[in-house]
Protein backbone atom coordinates (compact mmCIF):
# COMPACT_ATOMS: atom_id res chain seq x y z
CA UNK A 1 0.00 0.00 0.00
CA UNK A 2 1.45 3.42 -1.23
CA UNK A 3 0.63 6.68 1.36
CA UNK A 4 -1.88 8.83 0.19
CA UNK A 5 -0.55 12.03 -1.54
CA UNK A 6 -1.80 15.48 -2.78
CA UNK A 7 -2.12 14.57 -6.29
CA UNK A 8 -4.54 17.74 -6.98
CA UNK A 9 -3.05 20.66 -5.76
CA UNK A 10 -5.73 22.95 -3.95
CA UNK A 11 -5.34 25.82 -6.58
CA UNK A 12 -6.17 22.92 -9.07
CA UNK A 13 -9.59 24.40 -11.19
CA UNK A 14 -12.01 21.83 -12.27
CA UNK A 15 -12.03 22.23 -16.56
CA UNK A 16 -14.05 19.38 -17.38
CA UNK A 17 -17.39 17.32 -15.73
CA UNK A 18 -18.33 14.24 -17.49
CA UNK A 19 -20.32 11.28 -16.26
CA UNK A 20 -17.86 9.39 -14.87
CA UNK A 21 -14.31 11.81 -15.71
CA UNK A 22 -13.03 15.12 -14.05
CA UNK A 23 -10.27 16.76 -15.76
CA UNK A 24 -8.33 19.22 -13.53
CA UNK A 25 -5.78 21.80 -14.16
CA UNK A 26 -3.36 24.27 -12.44
CA UNK A 27 -0.48 26.77 -13.20
CA UNK A 28 3.08 24.81 -12.13
CA UNK A 29 5.99 26.56 -11.74
CA UNK A 30 9.11 24.65 -13.37
CA UNK A 31 12.73 24.51 -12.74
CA UNK A 32 13.43 26.92 -14.43
CA UNK A 33 10.98 29.46 -13.34
CA UNK A 34 8.63 28.94 -15.86
CA UNK A 35 5.42 28.17 -15.40
CA UNK A 36 3.27 25.17 -17.34
CA UNK A 37 -0.21 24.35 -17.28
CA UNK A 38 -0.73 20.53 -15.19
CA UNK A 39 -3.61 18.42 -15.71
CA UNK A 40 -5.05 15.15 -13.68
CA UNK A 41 -8.20 13.16 -14.33
CA UNK A 42 -10.35 12.36 -11.28
CA UNK A 43 -12.72 9.00 -10.97
CA UNK A 44 -14.92 7.82 -8.53
CA UNK A 45 -13.13 5.20 -6.76
CA UNK A 46 -13.99 1.73 -7.57
CA UNK A 47 -14.30 -1.40 -5.46
CA UNK A 48 -13.74 -4.94 -6.06
CA UNK A 49 -14.31 -7.80 -4.11
CA UNK A 50 -12.82 -11.76 -3.15
CA UNK A 51 -16.26 -13.32 -2.63
CA UNK A 52 -15.72 -16.93 -0.69
CA UNK A 53 -18.72 -19.22 -0.44
CA UNK A 54 -17.43 -21.99 1.63
CA UNK A 55 -13.72 -23.45 0.07
CA UNK A 56 -14.56 -21.87 -3.42
CA UNK A 57 -13.86 -18.35 -4.40
CA UNK A 58 -16.51 -16.27 -6.91
CA UNK A 59 -15.23 -15.37 -9.76
CA UNK A 60 -17.22 -13.13 -12.74
CA UNK A 61 -17.62 -13.92 -16.81
CA UNK A 62 -18.35 -10.48 -18.30
CA UNK A 63 -19.51 -8.75 -21.14
CA UNK A 64 -19.85 -5.32 -21.89
CA UNK A 65 -20.45 -3.37 -24.62
CA UNK A 66 -17.61 -2.48 -26.42
CA UNK A 67 -15.19 -5.06 -25.16
CA UNK A 68 -14.68 -8.40 -25.42
CA UNK A 69 -15.46 -11.00 -22.64
CA UNK A 70 -13.31 -11.39 -19.81
CA UNK A 71 -12.66 -12.40 -16.18
CA UNK A 72 -13.34 -10.25 -13.05
CA UNK A 73 -13.96 -10.10 -9.49
CA UNK A 74 -17.11 -8.37 -8.76
CA UNK A 75 -17.04 -4.73 -8.34
CA UNK A 76 -17.38 -1.39 -9.78
CA UNK A 77 -17.46 2.58 -8.84
CA UNK A 78 -18.31 4.19 -5.43
CA UNK A 79 -21.23 6.48 -5.97
CA UNK A 80 -21.12 9.67 -3.97
CA UNK A 81 -23.00 9.32 -1.00
CA UNK A 82 -21.68 5.92 -0.24
CA UNK A 83 -18.85 4.42 2.16
CA UNK A 84 -16.11 1.94 0.21
CA UNK A 85 -17.75 -0.65 2.27
CA UNK A 86 -21.40 0.13 1.78
CA UNK A 87 -20.36 0.41 -2.27
CA UNK A 88 -18.95 -3.12 -2.05
CA UNK A 89 -21.59 -4.61 -0.38
CA UNK A 90 -24.11 -3.06 -3.25
CA UNK A 91 -21.95 -4.35 -6.08
CA UNK A 92 -21.77 -7.83 -4.76
CA UNK A 93 -25.50 -7.93 -4.23
CA UNK A 94 -25.91 -6.28 -7.49
CA UNK A 95 -23.39 -8.20 -9.62
CA UNK A 96 -23.98 -11.61 -8.38
CA UNK A 97 -27.07 -12.03 -5.61
CA UNK A 98 -24.55 -13.12 -2.81
CA UNK A 99 -24.12 -11.09 0.28
CA UNK A 100 -21.56 -11.28 3.09
CA UNK A 101 -21.66 -10.69 6.83
CA UNK A 102 -18.07 -11.17 7.44
CA UNK A 103 -16.22 -8.41 5.38
CA UNK A 104 -12.62 -7.51 5.60
CA UNK A 105 -11.07 -4.75 3.74
CA UNK A 106 -8.02 -6.74 2.25
CA UNK A 107 -5.99 -3.84 0.45
CA UNK A 108 -6.39 -0.32 -0.06
CA UNK A 109 -4.47 1.31 -3.17
CA UNK A 110 -4.12 4.71 -4.03
CA UNK A 111 -3.82 5.98 -8.26
CA UNK A 112 -1.38 8.54 -8.44
CA UNK A 113 -0.62 8.66 -12.34
CA UNK A 114 -2.55 10.81 -14.59
CA UNK A 115 -5.98 9.54 -13.34
CA UNK A 116 -6.48 9.88 -9.75
CA UNK A 117 -8.93 7.12 -7.50
CA UNK A 118 -8.35 4.72 -4.94
CA UNK A 119 -9.24 0.89 -5.30
CA UNK A 120 -10.52 -0.64 -2.37
CA UNK A 121 -10.56 -4.80 -2.28
CA UNK A 122 -12.46 -6.47 0.14
CA UNK A 123 -12.71 -10.59 0.92
CA UNK A 124 -16.44 -11.01 1.82
CA UNK A 125 -16.00 -14.27 3.62
CA UNK A 126 -19.47 -16.87 4.04
CA UNK A 127 -21.15 -15.51 1.38
CA UNK A 128 -24.76 -16.99 1.26
CA UNK A 129 -27.16 -16.48 -2.23
CA UNK A 130 -29.62 -13.60 -1.35
CA UNK A 131 -31.19 -13.07 -4.33
CA UNK A 132 -30.88 -12.85 -8.10
CA UNK A 133 -28.29 -10.73 -10.26
CA UNK A 134 -29.83 -7.40 -10.96
CA UNK A 135 -27.28 -5.75 -14.05
CA UNK A 136 -26.73 -2.94 -15.24
CA UNK A 137 -28.23 -2.69 -19.34
CA UNK A 138 -24.57 -3.09 -20.25
CA UNK A 139 -23.67 -6.01 -18.13
CA UNK A 140 -23.81 -9.16 -18.94
CA UNK A 141 -22.13 -11.67 -15.99
CA UNK A 142 -22.21 -15.10 -15.27
CA UNK A 143 -20.55 -16.36 -12.01
CA UNK A 144 -17.95 -18.84 -11.61
CA UNK A 145 -16.39 -20.89 -8.86
CA UNK A 146 -12.51 -21.50 -8.60
CA UNK A 147 -10.37 -23.16 -5.84
CA UNK A 148 -7.57 -21.25 -4.65
CA UNK A 149 -4.94 -22.23 -6.84
CA UNK A 150 -7.21 -21.79 -9.71
CA UNK A 151 -7.81 -17.97 -8.22
CA UNK A 152 -4.12 -17.48 -8.06
CA UNK A 153 -3.38 -18.13 -11.35
CA UNK A 154 -5.85 -15.41 -12.56
CA UNK A 155 -2.44 -13.52 -12.22
CA UNK A 156 -1.25 -15.45 -15.62
CA UNK A 157 -4.88 -15.14 -16.92
CA UNK A 158 -5.00 -12.56 -20.09
CA UNK A 159 -8.47 -12.25 -19.40
CA UNK A 160 -8.57 -11.21 -16.63
CA UNK A 161 -9.19 -7.76 -16.28
CA UNK A 162 -8.05 -6.65 -12.68
CA UNK A 163 -4.90 -5.75 -13.63
CA UNK A 164 -4.02 -3.80 -10.76
CA UNK A 165 -4.36 -6.99 -8.37
CA UNK A 166 -1.88 -8.97 -10.29
CA UNK A 167 0.74 -7.86 -8.63
CA UNK A 168 -0.79 -8.68 -5.40
CA UNK A 169 -1.60 -12.72 -6.68
CA UNK A 170 1.90 -13.01 -8.16
CA UNK A 171 3.41 -11.83 -4.51
CA UNK A 172 1.31 -13.96 -3.08
CA UNK A 173 1.86 -16.56 -5.19
CA UNK A 174 5.53 -16.93 -5.23
CA UNK A 175 5.99 -16.46 -0.97
CA UNK A 176 5.04 -19.58 0.57
CA UNK A 177 4.40 -17.84 3.69
CA UNK A 178 2.32 -14.68 2.01
CA UNK A 179 0.45 -17.89 0.51
CA UNK A 180 -0.46 -19.51 3.76
CA UNK A 181 -1.82 -16.28 5.54
CA UNK A 182 -3.68 -15.31 2.28
CA UNK A 183 -5.77 -18.98 2.10
CA UNK A 184 -5.82 -18.86 5.91
CA UNK A 185 -7.15 -15.35 5.53
CA UNK A 186 -9.76 -16.22 3.00
CA UNK A 187 -11.31 -19.42 4.73
CA UNK A 188 -10.39 -17.86 8.15
CA UNK A 189 -8.74 -20.80 9.89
Amino acid sequence: MTKQKKSIPKNAKRVFRGEIFEVWQWQQKMFDGTTETFEKVKRPDTLQIIPVVGRKILIEKQEQPGHSQFLSLAGGRRDNNESPLQAAKRELLEETGYSSKDWLLFQKEYQLGHVVFTIYTYIARNCFKKTNPNLDSGERITTKFVNFNQFLALSDNKLFRNHDFVNTLLRIKMDSKRKKQFQNLLFKK
